[in-house]
């Protein structure tokens, strides 16, 4: 599975979440909402895709990252969406 990283995203990943920390997936792309397939790592049916379109769940891929940190930096495997930057509390107009 991991020559399958490889290849080019589906769309642009942000940062990968620390061992515990949360994937931010808020781009409506990680759902499919037409088909569910077998989760990559817990063989569960799920919508979820990651930005690679592996089919898994959020929180398997949580689960994942913080059993395999250094696989997960390695490989980029799941990451959470790219944030947009915060405009500034006092930035009122």
């Amino acid at each position: 599975m991991s020559t399958r990283h490889k290849k080019k995203p589906l769309f642009e990943p942000g940062l990968i979440p620390t061992p515990g920390g949360l994937l931010e997936w808020r781009d409506s792309q990680h759902f499919d909402r037409w088909q569910d397939r077998p989760c990559a790592l817990c063989d569960q049916p799920t919508p979820m895709r990651s930005h690679y379109g592996e089919p898994v769940h959020k929180a398997c891929a949580e689960d994942w990252i913080a059993a395999n940190p250094t696989e997960a930096r390695r490989l980029g495997r799941f990451a959470s969406d790219i944030q947009p930057k915060r405009q500034r509390a006092d930035d009122h107009v």
